[in-house]
């Protein structure tokens, strides 16, 4: 493991990279959890001070890594199951299996640390498929980079989507104050059986207090910018970074109407793609790929 900086945290020894008041702090042991990005002395995240450190996965804050398939899967109406090329029927919990499991810290700097999932006994009754998954946290000037890859080190194909679940801070009497401006996107959401109801044209900006967005997928359908604009802060979402994966939607989610958070959610597929093939992507044998989220304050 590479030396890296740490910082006690709620009784926990997370990782720590930037300086002064611009930094991370991340907790490998627990699904890679980015628990804090502090921006210029601001908590940009949410984190509750009362968090379960025994159950992380189930924790409301921060940013999940979801790997290998994000949201709800079903087989014949079954939720948490999916059936694979040779029609074996295999369980697999929501969002994934990596929000549950420790990374291993692969690399590390001043301003950067990567954290590295591998196929183990563990993940091949659910996802019977041999993978290295790293995710990177960069701080830049403007704010912070995150790269996922999956290396396919297997012989056979291995089909993935994964994704992010920011948990933004952000008090819920703001959020009629609060704008989301989207690139051109439909609005889909899931149905009760995992499918997709029919695509509707989105909005190019929403209140945040829009019923239509709530856990509602926005899939892409062109360029321009992804900007969420808060009474205390602008954050901009780069997506289209050239040579890397493409980004299939934004997942808008709160738990209720109460909460002090909210959350917008780059996702590489939509929920169940394994079955309905929206967003599904395909990794050959011995190849790599990656997809880049960029978020400027």
């Amino acid at each position: 493991m590479a030396q890296v900086g740490m910082e006690r945290f709620q009784g926990q020894d997370l990782v720590r990279i930037g300086t002064g008041d611009n930094y991370l702090l991340l907790a490998p042991a627990h699904g890679g959890r980015l628990v804090r990005w502090v921006h210029r002395g601001q908590d940009i995240l949410y984190w509750p001070d009362d968090a379960d450190w025994s159950r992380v996965a189930k924790v409301r804050g921060g940013n999940p890594l979801l790997f290998p398939f994000i949201g709800r899967h079903f087989v014949d109406g079954e939720p948490g199951k999916w059936r694979d090329a040779d029609g074996v029927v295999r369980e697999l919990p929501q969002h994934g299996f990596a929000r549950d499991m420790a990374f291993e810290v692969s690399d590390f700097s001043e301003s950067a640390v990567s954290m590295t999932l591998t196929s183990s006994e563990a993940t091949q009754a659910g996802y019977p498929f041999a993978f290295v998954f790293t995710a990177t946290y960069r701080l830049v000037p403007e704010g912070l980079e995150v790269e996922l890859e999956v290396r396919n080190t297997g012989s056979a194909p291995l089909p993935w989507y994964a994704g992010h679940h920011f948990y933004f801070a952000l008090p819920h009497t703001q959020r009629s104050a609060t704008r989301l401006s989207l690139p051109p996107a439909d609005r889909v959401r899931q149905t009760p059986d995992g499918g997709l109801t029919g695509a509707e044209p989105g909005e190019r900006t929403y209140r945040l207090d829009d019923a239509r967005l709530q856990d509602t997928f926005h899939i892409l359908r062109g360029p321009g910018t992804l900007r969420l604009q808060m009474p205390a802060r602008e954050i901009d979402f780069v997506l289209n970074v050239p040579g890397r994966a493409p980004w299939h939607a934004i997942t808008t989610w709160s738990e209720r109407e109460d909460s002090d958070f909210y959350c917008v959610e780059p996702w590489l597929g939509l929920p169940n793609a394994i079955g309905h093939g929206e967003g599904l992507r395909w990794l050959a044998p011995g190849k790599a790929e990656s997809a880049v989220c960029r978020l400027v304050i």
